[in-house]
């Protein structure tokens, strides 16, 4: 199902999601004239990341049965222009992996970090198509 925008002018800039299933929100931030009720979409965006990160890892380490205790992935962005004046995103990516684990596997879960399917799609080539729809 695809993913459903609807923007709720009555209050500020709120906009409710929906993928059909589940519900949630995004905002902007109170300086550009919203209350700020929810993440802005470059949270969204960077919590994407941050959920399959974590999620893929949990798999891995399911699988193999791994001595995992606290599994925590933390998502920041610097944005900015390349000289072109097309936008540069920046993600950085730490993982916190405890437990009683081997370097061996601490150094396997940071391989399979890159193969979560965001992380991939982010590393791609993306396009976006519009169409104005009555």
């Amino acid at each position: 199902m695809p993913i459903q925008a609807r923007l709720h002018r009555a209050q500020g800039a709120l906009t409710t999601l929906t993928n059909g299933r589940h519900a949630w929100s995004s905002d902007i931030d109170a300086s550009l004239g919203s209350d700020d009720l929810a993440p802005d979409p470059h949270d969204l965006l960077d919590s994407a990341l941050a959920a399959c990160t974590v999620l893929t890892l949990e798999l891995y380490i399911r699988r193999r049965k791994l001595a995992v205790t606290d599994l925590r992935v933390d998502i920041s962005h610097v944005e900015g222009k390349t000289e072109d004046g097309r936008v540069r995103y920046q993600l950085q990516r730490n993982l916190h992996i405890e437990g009683d684990i081997t370097p061996e596997d601490r150094a396997k879960l940071l391989e399979i970090a890159g193969k979560c399917p965001i992380h991939r799609v982010l590393e791609g080539e993306t396009s976006v198509a519009t169409a104005l729809v009555d």
